[in-house]
């Protein structure tokens, strides 16, 4: 088994399998500094101080060439990138995200219709491995979250896409904030090793139990394999 510091990195036979209970700010004190290849993760978007705390672990944790995914939203993603690049990462882009069947309202009249990924790094080479569409349309089962996961996971289709266009096979992956365990149950889809921080006791457990139950594919990863919720 790998080891990060204390932790042992999943995907693994251990309770824990790779997904630590906990808060993220004492837990990844722990972890090596120049040690992570993508921290990708999902805080509570009007938390800045969540957004203050990523940016300066990112800075201290992620390997040179590494890189910082957040997902944000349109009412917050202008603050939030603005304060990952105030405390020590660099900028680099905002993925927009169309989510064809959101039809919750929010903020009064306005539909909710995109969901945001802020890009950063410390500022080295963009080092992205594959081209990945900026407005990227994620239609039915792209995007739908199964029954009993978390209520905010994002796609896990999505999430793929994301993880390969930014890391290699052999890439540790560092998610703070892992709520349901998309990037968790993603990574071992795909065989990358990661480290996941939950907070809440019962959200952890779903996700440790998410991973147990993802299987990786024989052959071709297939959208509809990694749609297991959020």
């Amino acid at each position: 088994m790998t080891k990060l510091g204390p932790y042992i990195l999943g995907p693994n036979d251990t309770p824990e399998n790779g997904i630590y209970l906990g808060d993220a700010r004492v837990l990844a004190e722990a972890i090596p500094d120049e040690s992570i290849d993508l921290v990708f993760t999902d805080p509570i978007y009007q938390r800045i101080d969540d957004y203050r705390w990523l940016a300066e672990t990112g800075a201290r944790v992620l390997r040179p060439e590494g890189a910082l995914l957040c997902w944000s939203n349109g009412k917050w993603h202008r603050d939030n990138a603005n304060w990952l690049e105030s405390y020590g990462l660099i900028y680099r882009w905002t993925f927009a995200c169309v989510i064809s069947n959101a039809s919750s309202p929010m903020n009064g009249k306005i539909i909710a219709k995109t969901s945001r990924v802020i890009w950063c790094n410390l500022g080295g080479p963009r080092n992205m491995r594959t081209y990945l569409a900026d407005g990227y349309l994620s239609i039915g089962g792209a995007w739908n979250i199964a029954k009993g996961t978390h209520k905010w996971g994002k796609s896990a289709y999505f999430t793929q896409r994301m993880i390969e266009c930014f890391t290699d096979h052999d890439a540790i992956i560092f998610d703070p904030f892992t709520g349901g365990g998309t990037v968790p149950a993603v990574c071992k889809i795909l065989g990358r090793k990661y480290l996941a921080f939950e907070i809440e006791p019962d959200v952890a457990e779903m996700a440790r139990e998410r991973v147990r139950n993802t299987q990786p594919p024989l052959f071709v990863q297939q959208a509809e394999q990694l749609e297991l919720g959020g």
